[in-house]
């Protein structure tokens, strides 16, 4: 970035990007690479970052329990400030803004960080294989989406028994 830094607000750099799938912690596996792109625009302060990046995830489908790849794609906005006066080499005071992405002290932009929070927060709360996952048998635990399924004069949980009226009922179609 020292060569952006150079030179004057408005210069724009774009960059390719690829990187090893990043630590999710115990409970979550990168299953592909990182891989994207950046543009980056020289800034009075910094650098203005907007990348735009694709990768995915190993979930578990919620209705079949089936093991999937989930895509995953990830857009960041961020502003890049020095750590290092790039003309003095002096540290910058950064207590104003303390929560600010910053480069490094040799001017290098790392985004470990920010990649891994937006992967995190791409998680969706209930994965679907597909939108019309039909799920599992209630009754014996097999996927529904095999086929014909049928249970003939199978116990039903008592407590699902209720459900079984609406069905049996002419008067509700």
């Amino acid at each position: 970035m020292t060569g952006l830094l150079a030179e004057p607000a408005g210069s724009i750099r774009f960059v390719s990007v690829s990187a090893p799938p990043l630590d999710l912690g115990p409970d979550l596996r990168q299953r592909r690479d990182v891989r994207g792109d950046l543009r980056l625009t020289r800034t009075n302060r910094g650098l203005l970052v907007h990348a735009r990046f694709q990768t995915a995830i190993d979930e578990t489908c919620s209705r079949c329990l089936r093991e999937i790849e989930l895509p995953v794609d990830i857009e960041l906005d961020e502003e890049a400030l020095p750590s290092v006066d790039f003309t003095s080499g002096l540290p910058i005071d950064a207590s104003s803004e303390p929560d600010a992405l910053r480069l490094t002290d040799h001017h290098e932009l790392v985004l470990v960080d920010e990649v891994r929070d937006a992967i995190l927060l791409a998680e969706p709360i209930a994965p679907l294989c597909r939108d019309d996952c039909p799920g599992l048998c209630i009754v014996c635990g097999e996927e529904l989406a095999g086929g014909l399924h049928v249970h003939s004069g199978e116990e039903i949980d008592p407590r699902l028994d209720i459900l079984r009226r609406f069905r049996d009922d002419p008067g509700l179609e």
